[in-house]
């Protein structure tokens, strides 16, 4: 749709009418002589020439505009679609609008979760740093703790020599005892061949 022609021919709905287009024509700052005569077949198939211009009439000059585009629109979906016209159209941008809402919610929560993750994991992986670290250091210290038993029990141990020396200087009585009565046995022997009269007494000890 552009403007009148300026009176150099019939505008589009006059011509689509087929009559002069007279001064004052309701149609002919809407409907141009080349587009507005396909436009202007659509809504006289779908409102009626009549009904179109008593509309054009009633409504304000300054809102006219938008009462022809809404006119051709409504009229050109009706021939496009007989049964639904602009309201099938209508009921497609929405379930359109519907279904970006939808996505729009659904990225906008993917968006936060990823914003939060991106907050919640240096924190764990500073707390999984710094768990790591006091095992190692509670590891190295039970190591080195076994470590040193080790080698306490290691010098702990008792050594054979030792115990060989230990056992050998050792004074056992039943070893001194046997000791005495062997001196005493060689005395006597002694004493008996260099001096034949001496007598010895026995023993009272057992």
């Amino acid at each position: 749709m552009r403007a009148a022609n300026n009176g150099t021919g019939p505008c589009g709905a006059c011509k689509f009418l087929r009559r002069k287009c007279v001064k004052g024509c309701v149609f002919a700052p809407y409907f141009d002589s080349d587009q507005g005569t396909a436009h202007f077949a659509a809504v006289h198939k779908v409102f009626g020439a009549s009904n179109a211009a008593k509309l054009l009439q009633g409504t304000p000059v300054h809102k006219r505009v938008d009462a022809v585009f809404t006119l051709c629109y409504e009229a050109l979906a009706r021939v496009r679609d007989p049964v639904y016209g602009c309201a099938g159209h209508i009921f497609t941008l929405q379930q359109q609008v519907v279904n970006l809402q939808a996505e729009l919610a659904y990225i906008q929560a993917r968006l936060s979760t990823l914003q939060c993750l991106s907050l919640v994991l240096p924190q764990s992986q500073a707390e999984c740093r710094s768990t790591t670290t006091f095992h190692s250091a509670s590891e190295l210290g039970s190591d080195l703790a076994c470590s040193s038993d080790t080698s306490m029990n290691v010098f702990d141990l008792p050594q054979p020599q030792q115990t060989s020396i230990e056992l050998a200087g050792s004074p056992n009585p039943f070893n001194r005892v046997t000791e005495d009565e062997d001196l005493q046995a060689l005395a006597r022997e002694f004493v008996s061949q260099c001096h034949p009269g001496v007598r010895f007494r026995p023993s009272t000890s057992g």
